[in-house]
């Protein structure tokens, strides 16, 4: 599964570790999800899409 969450939070000018306080998970967590080795639960990818203001379609896609 890929994901904009890099890009996003560059757009917004959040660092991973502003990030993962809002989302309430670790810095670690956030570094996992951007290099498409963790796959967040249901409810990070929530928490992470009202972060953004974007769907969680338009965070995260399935690879071809």
């Amino acid at each position: 599964m890929k994901n904009r969450i890099r890009i996003e939070r560059a757009e917004h000018n959040i660092s991973q570790a502003m990030l993962a306080d809002k989302v309430k998970v670790s810095r670690q967590t956030i570094i996992s999800v951007e290099n498409g080795k963790y796959i967040p639960s249901t409810e990070l990818a929530l928490r992470l899409s009202e972060v953004f203001g974007k769907t969680v379609n338009e965070l995260f896609f399935l690879e071809e």
